[in-house]
């Protein structure tokens, strides 16, 4: 059972300026922060909202009975509703049933008639006469009837040719609450803002945003952090660097014996899926202290200031709880170089939520024991700011692993499957080079997944084989029909790039290769690299060059024509050729300098150091090197074409060759192993179909043996 670090550590002595006296607050315990209490709404806010609820109700319901000025009878209501129209010489104009007709003055010649009065609303243009009020055109006008001669006066109107609406049976509170309605829905959105403004002060800052200020960390614990540096393999050099803060978390003392200061801060760096998470998840397992998990992305939101006030939130909650580990996820989402690039000007809320990282970082006291650790794969982007001694003064490199970092990350994601006694992971392990840790977790994955659906009891070699052409290349497509000259063509230039690899001692050696469709790719020549390959020489290169133009050129020569199946091996022999020319300074005429220049990715303009002399000279020089490579790759298939042609033709037989395979076809003899419709049709005819069929698979024969690794060159 571990011992909280935080039970022996002497706090400095304080002198609280609000002392409690003896018996209040009894169970506060020092040291601890203690929340603070919410915000009750007062009951005085609460009846002066009622009390002026109210008096907007009765201000409406007044105002809403005396709607409307009152006429006294029928007949001054009947003057200023309609107007009689008149002939040229003064008499009343007749319509065709004889009867009188009547220009209306109401809006829209409609009156409303409810159960106690008849209302009506003048038109702007009514001219006013025969009635002894003053009413103004345009206003309402009422008249108080009875209810029991309410059809007396719908027969009137109906005579008058006015049209009319009977209102029946509404009640004076479906009035009042028709007309309260907006009312009400006002004063209950405002009512909401305010216990919600109150409710975010009792929480902390945020006022009427709420929660968008507070911080989206996660927090994990000891009991709920179950990762420690036995899960973490192939890094070794890391975890040594990262061992440093595990002990100053654990025992504090032991540096400020001597004057030492921990860093307050450490960038992980290293390509995706390398285990910088992991490597921080298994810092604060091994230290027992808080975890506080942050993406750099969860502090941008719609509002400006937000991050910032983020920032603020998770800073200050880290130093309540230290001592505690603070993990900043991709920062490179915050924390890139200041006044680069294209902005829209204004308020960049990234800068400012940057500049308040920086200023928390500067704010940390020598005994406040909290590591901010980051994670990246672009470091060359973060501000200079963000780097410096003081805040990420320490970068700890996360690289690829190496082979037996390779072999010791397999260990570990095997134990989570059930491997057959014949799975070999120093040979998987040579076979995957240049693959991550997430690669080769995926790659254990896949295998089991494959092992699942084939129905056996154990995850076999075969399984891992597969695993790592999938996952590499994509799934093989075994059912995809494929014509038969565009088949040949594939035979043929995959025979090519092997022929080339073959030959050229300074290539790496040939694995396998087939004509099996796979991803994008319509076939593929394998290569087993001899070691890890932390740099790339001349020779190297420039075998590899030749090699990747085999596949054109034979091709080419049995088709008599050009395919689009050679566009990866182009845009290979290109970069190739580029960086030998600007970064690696192999050109005898550019000589030792790099013309490459700095890939920030700042701008949407290249980067460009040179004269247009200096680029034509570049051109010229990539031109060389390729044309170089295609006519010595021409000269070597031109004297070994039987070979290339035995391979072709071994190809299209069987569609995958492994490496003892070529070998035997490049001495000049012949296999003699069945193909796999050979074995189908043997085990149809022995009546062992179901033991015999699942066994052959499309990528190699049955009595073949794998070897232990590959390294893709693209058809």
């Amino acid at each position: 059972m571990t011992q909280d670090p935080k039970a022996n550590r002497k706090q400095p002595a304080r002198i609280d300026p609000n002392p409690v006296e003896e018996g209040d607050a009894a169970e506060t315990r020092p040291g601890k922060p203690q929340a603070p209490p919410p915000v009750k709404i007062s009951r005085g806010l609460m009846s002066w909202v009622v009390i002026l609820a109210l008096l907007i109700m009765l201000f409406i319901v007044l105002n809403s009975s005396k709607r409307g000025t009152p006429v006294p009878s029928w007949n001054a209501f009947l003057d200023l509703i309609v107007q009689p129209e008149v002939n040229a010489d003064g008499t009343p104009k007749l319509g065709v049933d004889g009867k009188p007709v009547y220009r209306p003055l109401i809006e829209n010649n409609l009156v409303t008639v409810e159960d106690t009065r008849l209302i009506a609303s003048l038109k702007e243009s009514a001219t006013i006469k025969g009635t002894n009020t003053t009413i103004a055109p345009g206003s309402q006008i009422t008249l108080p009837i009875d209810g029991l001669n309410r059809d007396i006066y719908l027969n009137k109107l109906e005579a008058l040719g006015v049209d009319h609406i009977a209102k029946t049976g509404v009640s004076i509170w479906t009035q009042l609450l028709v007309t309260l309605a907006p009312f009400l829905l006002v004063i209950a959105l405002i009512w909401f803002f305010i216990a919600r403004s109150m409710r975010s002060a009792g929480a902390g800052p945020g006022g009427m945003l709420g929660s968008f200020g507070k911080s989206r960390h996660r927090i994990s614990s000891k009991d709920m952090v179950n990762v420690t540096f036995n899960d973490v393999a192939g890094v070794d050099e890391a975890k040594e660097e990262v061992a440093e803060i595990v002990e100053f978390l654990k025992n504090p003392k032991k540096f400020q014996r001597l004057g030492g200061r921990i860093p307050r801060g450490v960038l992980l760096v290293g390509a995706p899926g390398c285990g910088k998470t992991l490597l921080a998840k298994a810092i604060a397992g091994e230290a027992d202290v808080p975890f506080f998990s942050i993406s750099g992305s969860d502090f941008v939101e719609m509002f400006v200031g937000v991050g910032a006030s983020r920032v603020r939130d998770l800073f200050k909650q880290a130093k309540e709880n230290s001592p505690c580990i603070i993990f900043l996820d991709e920062i490179d989402a915050v924390g890139r170089r200041r006044g680069g690039g294209f902005t829209t000007g204004g308020h960049d809320e990234r800068e400012q939520t940057l500049n308040a990282i920086l200023v928390e970082m500067d704010g940390f006291e020598a005994n406040d024991q909290i590591i901010v650790i980051a994670a990246t794969n672009r470091a060359d982007v973060l501000d200079p700011a963000l780097t410096r001694p003081g805040r990420f003064d320490r970068q700890v490199h996360v690289p690829l692993p190496d082979l037996i970092g390779r072999r010791q990350i397999l260990e570990v994601h095997a134990k989570k499957v059930k491997l057959s006694p014949d799975v070999d992971l120093e040979r998987v392990a040579r076979g995957t080079p240049m693959f991550s840790g997430a690669d080769l977790a995926a790659l254990i994955n896949e295998g089991a997944i494959l092992a699942t659906m084939a129905g056996k009891d154990y995850v076999e070699h075969l399984d891992l084989e597969e695993a790592r052409d999938k996952i590499r290349f994509g799934r093989a497509r075994k059912s995809r029909k494929i014509e038969e000259k565009e088949r040949v063509a594939t035979a043929y230039h995959e025979a090519g790039h092997a022929v080339v690899q073959v030959l050229l001692e300074d290539a790496d050696p040939v694995h396998k290769v087939t004509i099996i469709p796979r991803g994008m790719a319509m076939g593929a020549t394998f290569s087993l690299p001899e070691k890890d390959r932390y740099g790339y020489g001349r020779r190297y290169l420039l075998a590899s060059m030749r090699v990747l133009c085999g596949g054109r050129i034979a091709e080419q020569r049995k088709t008599a024509d050009v395919s689009s199946g050679a566009a990866m091996d182009i845009q290979m022999v290109t970069q190739y050729a580029r960086h030998m020319i600007l970064e690696w300074g192999m050109s005898e005429k550019l000589g030792f300098v790099n013309y490459a220049g700095s890939d920030t990715r700042e701008t949407f303009i290249p980067e460009k150091d040179y004269s247009d002399g200096t680029a034509k000279i570049i051109d010229e020089e990539v031109k060389q090197i390729i044309d170089e490579a295609y006519a010595d790759a021409t000269r070597l298939l031109d004297q070994n074409w039987d070979k290339v042609v035995g391979i072709a033709e071994a190809l299209l037989k069987y569609e995958t060759l492994q490496s003892e395979d070529i070998k035997r076809l490049m001495r000049g003899e012949r296999l003699g192993k069945p193909t796999v419709s050979e074995l189908l049709e043997a085990a149809s005819a022995s009546g062992k179909d179901k033991t015999v069929a699942p066994a052959p698979k499309p990528l190699r024969g049955p009595e073949e043996e794998p070897d232990s690794g590959m390294m893709p060159q693209p058809a």
